[in-house]
C-alpha cells in the first residue's frame, strides 16, 4: 500500500500544493474539484506538467457537482449527490464532464458522493436512481474510466445493491472509513465483508459516531476516532488491496499539516508491520 493525500483544485495555486507534497515526501494524491469551469485542456496540461515535475501521481479525480450541498441528515437528504431529482440531470452532466477531465489527466478512477441511496429497492426513487447510475456507468465505460462511490451516506448493503443492480465493470468504491462512522451507517472493518472486493481507493480519515439525530459525527485526527486502522488495513490486505491510502484532514492551517504528518508516520508504521507479517 502507498500513502497519498487529498488535495483540492481551485486554480494555479495547485502547483504550489504539488511542490509541498514533494517536500513532505508524499507522491500520490486524490485530486478534487467542484468547479467544472476549471476542467479545461490548459489546466489539465498545467496539472500533468506539475505532477511530472514534482513526482506526483494522481490516483483518483474526486469529482464534485453543482448546486447546494448541506452535510447533515435532514437537508442533506434533499441536496446531496444525484439522488435528489431536482439536481440530478445537471449533476450527471458534471460527472460526465468530470470523466472527460480525468481522461485529460490520464487518471482512470473518478470518485464522488452519490447521495443518500434509498434503502427500499422497490421504491420508485431507488429505481430511477439506478437508471441514472446506469447511464453514468455506460459513459464511464465508453471512456475507459471507473466511477467510484464514496462511502458514507448509504449503508454498505445499499451501496452493494446498487453496484449489483447496475452491473458492469465501471463501478467501484472509494472507501472513506470515517464517513461510515460519522454518518452512523456502519463499521468500516465489518463493511469490508459486504463490499470489500469493490474497494479501489481509500481516504485515511477518522471520526466519531453521531450524538444527535441531525448532525454528522465529528471528524478527528487519525488514531483518535472509532476507525480501527490496524484491522482495516489487515482486512484490505487480505482482500488483495494494494492501492493508495489518501490522507484527508478536513481542517485548515498549521494544525492540518501537523495532523497530516502524524498520520503519514502512523500509516507508514502500520504498512511496515503488515509487510513484515
Amino acid at each position: 500500500m502507498k500513502i497519498g493525500i487529498m488535495t483540492g483544485f481551485h486554480g494555479p495555486e495547485v502547483v504550489e500544493k504539488f511542490r509541498k507534497m514533494k517536500e513532505m515526501d508524499i507522491h500520490y494524491c486524490q485530486f478534487s474539484s467542484w468547479n467544472p469551469s476549471l476542467w479545461t485542456d490548459e489546466n489539465a496540461k498545467m496539472i500533468v506538467d506539475s505532477c511530472r515535475e514534482n513526482d506526483v501521481t494522481v490516483d483518483v479525480f474526486w469529482c464534485g457537482w453543482g448546486g447546494p450541498r448541506i452535510w447533515n441528515f435532514y437537508e442533506g437528504q434533499e441536496t446531496l449527490g444525484i439522488v435528489p431529482v431536482t439536481y440530478r440531470w445537471q449533476r450527471m452532466q458534471d460527472l460526465m464532464k468530470g470523466a472527460e477531465f480525468a481522461c485529460k489527466l490520464g487518471v482512470t478512477k473518478v470518485a464522488t458522493h452519490m447521495g443518500y441511496i434509498p434503502e427500499n429497492p422497490m421504491s420508485g426513487e431507488y429505481v430511477s436512481f439506478v437508471t441514472a447510475v446506469k447511464a453514468l456507468a455506460a459513459h464511464y465505460k465508453k471512456l475507459g474510466r471507473e466511477l467510484l462511490f464514496e462511502t458514507g451516506q448509504e449503508t454498505p448493503v445499499a451501496l452493494l445493491r446498487v453496484i449489483e443492480d447496475v452491473g458492469g465493470s465501471s463501478l467501484g468504491i472509494n472507501l472513506d472509513p470515517a464517513n461510515l462512522i460519522m454518518y452512523g451507517k456502519g463499521n468500516p472493518v465489518d463493511a469490508l465483508d459486504v463490499f470489500g472486493p469493490y474497494v479501489r481507493s481509500l481516504h485515511a480519515k477518522d471520526g466519531l459516531y453521531p450524538t444527535d439525530g441531525k448532525s454528522l459525527g465529528k471528524e478527528v485526527p487519525v488514531g483518535q476516532g472509532k476507525v480501527n486502522f490496524p484491522k482495516l488495513l489487515q482486512g484490505l490486505k487480505d482482500l488483495g488491496f494494494n492501492g493508495v491510502l489518501s490522507i484527508e484532514r478536513e481542517i485548515s492551517g498549521e494544525q492540518q499539516i501537523i495532523d497530516i504528518q502524524n498520520t503519514k508516520a502512523y500509516l507508514e508504521k502500520l504498512i511496515a508491520e503488515l509487510e513484515n507479517n
